[in-house]
């Protein structure tokens, strides 16, 4: 083991380091002498103290493995062992890794376990590239917003946790005032660096981890609000409004202001059998009145099927 090119280290039935290979050195920049007989090996891999997978394994702590490996790639389990994958910071190297783990039991003749064996293997380059294609694949390009294929995703599971447990979810559709006479006005290398910048201060002034902000289609964003009310929905169409026309960005071709303006549509609904596609109408309509009540302006209502998409408004 200590020549093997793959980086392993062994654990005694104790706990502490019977082998750390020099190819675990390599990975690790920690030496053999400094973890050997001890079983504080986790600083290797962590800042803070944590188990290692072989210590998982050796403990027989089976059910922590999903909530210490949430963030990796998942985890499986075999007659041969446990493997996972995980990002490690790795204290001495100082840089962060991603590293597929794989640990197996050793057992005595007797059947008792003496030792467990974890092999690493670093294969940050792979998750990088699995992640750039990833965002290639949600991501609108020019914007980097969330791409109109990844709002349906996420607007179908808001919908879906909306219907179960009753929370009020909001929706806004904002549409760039005059965009087309911008283009023309200003060409469309300009048009493109105003969508980044308004898409950026949209993203930019929703601060809840919660919010979700998509580029829908040409000038027209969304934005989804879970568990959030009437109020808070109108006063976001409101902030994101004001926001936008504090920017200043110039647009001597609009019909409604010398600046760049939003108008804004939306719609609240609490609980029901929502369907994505009523409720997107319904802020569409809201959308189209603030726009013939004059744009630069923002009406959120309350969603109801039966009867008028707009309850109540805002402005």
């Amino acid at each position: 083991m200590e020549h093997l090119v793959v980086p392993t280290f062994v654990l005694g039935a104790d706990g502490r380091v019977l082998i750390w290979n020099k190819a675990c050195e390599r990975l690790t920049g920690v030496r053999a002498e400094s973890v050997i007989g001890a079983s504080d090996h986790w600083q290797a891999f962590y800042a803070e103290r944590r188990p290692c997978l072989a210590d998982l394994l050796l403990e027989r702590r089976f059910d922590e493995i999903g909530t210490l490996y949430a963030n990796g790639g998942g985890y499986g389990l075999s007659d041969f062992g446990v493997s996972a994958e995980n990002w490690c910071v790795m204290p001495k190297v100082g840089r962060r890794l991603y590293l597929a783990i794989d640990a197996g039991s050793i057992y005595d003749e007797s059947g008792d376990l003496i030792a467990v064996v974890e092999t690493l293997r670093d294969i940050t380059a792979q998750k990088q590239a699995q992640t750039d294609l990833e965002a290639l694949a949600t991501r609108d390009g020019l914007t980097g917003l969330a791409n109109r294929r990844s709002f349906d995703v996420k607007f179908a599971e808001e919908i879906r946790r909306a219907g179960r447990d009753q929370p009020p979810l909001s929706l806004l559709m904002i549409d760039i005032d005059c965009f087309k006479l911008y283009n023309d006005t200003y060409g469309h290398q300009k048009g493109d660096e105003c969508l980044r910048t308004v898409a950026g201060t949209i993203a930019g002034t929703l601060w809840r981890e919660a919010d979700f902000s998509a580029r829908y289609g040409g000038e027209e964003f969304a934005v989804v609000m879970p568990n959030t009310p009437l109020s808070g929905a109108a006063l976001i169409a409101e902030r994101l409004r004001k926001a936008i026309e504090d920017l200043r960005i110039a647009h001597s071709g609009s019909i409604v202001s010398d600046c760049v303006t939003l108008s804004i549509g939306g719609v609240v609904a609490v609980g029901g059998d929502l369907i994505p596609e009523r409720m997107i109408a319904s802020a569409d309509a809201a959308l189209y009145r603030a726009k013939r009540a004059g744009r630069n302006l923002s009406f959120v209502g309350e969603f109801e099927e039966c009867s008028s998409p707009l309850v109540a408004a805002c402005a």
